[in-house]
């Protein structure tokens, strides 16, 4: 449909009511006026053409920290910050991007998808994802995008993989016919990382943005994850979930990503495995001596926690689906601790005097110990960035004000789980 009409479409009763499912009551107008906003753009830029809408969302990681990379199990959500895109076929082999967020306006020509000799930035995803559609056994072709981000950059709720998921989902609506699954999304996505940016990355971020909602993904079998949808509101609980930027880190942190796989599969190699999903915490322990001198200290620890925190993606699990809220969040308390202890990522060693989400998880852990309510974790990667609160509603405010005291306005986002993974928004009105 064309501008006019998509226009009318999102003033209707059953876009107004979509938008609160997507952004919650307090954001639902806010959004409408994004999206129409976004129309008139597509239109300024693209003429008035039969246009669709889109929306990929970020996703905050609940539990589940480095555990993908070795097959292991989390717990994710998609959240009520997205990518919005309006975009039209055209009849050429040439993709036009506009990206007013990040400022950029490029073309891809689907002939020619080499990567460049930097392998970074925009172009080259981009370049990635339609490859990998492509050697996936999909069809791509030529069309038209206006795309705008509100899902905040460097803070562990991946920007980047909303992105991706955004572009899929167009791809898979044009040209597709809508029978790609996310599971493929996500690989196509992990793809485009790996080899167009040589970025080790797992398929975590993808799959929860691709999928929506609140799930849990056991990657023990990777090439087809189990992933389950978990009917839980935090609303109903009264709770919110709060992201804390702590701050930029300013080391490269490239090889600190980098060991924490590599260092939990070294566990895996002295018994003849690959990753960590291959072996047990019995066979660590009873072999401990031996493990220690083959793979070191650190090594071992962070297996250890890989262990356990499969574990508590399980007890957690079961915890929202039995309403034992209290148990749910005392497992988040102790992936947080499991973190800063054994996997060791709360602060980079090349850098011990800057130490942002030590800092942010100590305030953090000082005003719940006076409330006697709520929980944190790291959030992601880690070493530098964010950190996870969960809080009753009725302490958010006063938290808010309170850590950005500390660390800075504008440090804290409320949160809340979204029902919708990677959609054609068109789809659903």
């Amino acid at each position: 449909m064309k501008a006019e009409e998509t226009l009318r479409l999102l003033d209707s009763p059953a876009a107004d009511a979509l938008m609160e499912q997507l952004y919650g009551t307090e954001g639902a107008a806010e959004n409408k006026a994004r999206y129409q906003d976004m129309v008139r753009k597509f239109q300024a830029t693209y003429g008035d053409r039969d246009m669709q809408m889109f929306s990929s969302p970020g996703r905050t990681e609940i539990s589940g920290n480095h555990t993908d990379h070795n097959h292991g199990k989390v717990l994710a959500g998609s959240i009520n910050l997205d990518c919005v895109g309006v975009a039209a076929k055209n009849p050429s082999s040439k993709v036009r991007i506009v990206s007013e967020t990040f400022h950029q306006q490029f073309e891809i020509d689907l002939n020619d998808l080499a990567p460049s000799a930097k392998k970074a930035g925009t172009v080259d995803l981009v370049k990635g994802l339609f490859e990998g559609f492509r050697e996936s056994g999909y069809q791509v072709g030529g069309f038209d995008a206006y795309i705008t981000s509100n899902v905040i950059s460097s803070a562990g709720v991946s920007s980047s993989a909303s992105f991706e998921m955004l572009l899929c989902s167009m791809v898979n609506h044009f040209f597709n016919e809508g029978r790609i699954d996310t599971v493929a999304y996500a690989h196509i996505g992990k793809y485009a990382e790996n080899v167009y940016w040589d970025k080790a990355s797992g398929l975590l971020d993808q799959m929860a943005c691709a999928v929506g909602g609140l799930i849990t993904i056991d990657f023990v079998e990777p090439s087809a994850p189990v992933v389950e949808k978990i009917d839980f509101d935090f609303a109903s609980q009264n709770h919110s979930l709060i992201i804390v930027q702590t701050g930029k880190g300013h080391a490269d942190l490239s090889a600190d990503y980098s060991a924490v796989p590599s260092e939990m599969k070294k566990v895996a190699e002295f018994f003849g495995k690959e990753v960590c999903a291959e072996i047990t915490e019995e066979q660590v322990l009873d072999n401990l001596k031996a493990v220690r001198a083959y793979a070191g200290d650190r090594s071992v620890l962070r297996a250890l926690h890989f262990f356990e925190e499969n574990k508590r993606v399980e007890a957690e699990v079961a915890a929202l689906k039995e309403g034992r809220f209290g148990d749910f969040l005392s497992n988040i308390t102790a992936s947080g601790n499991s973190s800063w202890k054994w996997l060791q990522n709360c602060y980079t060693n090349s850098n011990w005097q800057e130490q942002g989400i030590s800092v942010a998880l100590a305030l953090t852990e000082l005003f719940l110990a006076e409330k006697q309510r709520g929980a944190c974790r790291i959030h992601g990667g880690g070493f530098a960035g964010v950190i996870l609160a969960m809080l009753p509603n009725d302490l958010v405010d006063e938290y808010i004000e309170y850590i950005e005291k500390a660390l800075g306005e504008g440090c804290a986002w409320r949160m809340s789980i979204r029902p919708y993974g990677a959609v054609c928004v068109n789809d659903l009105l």
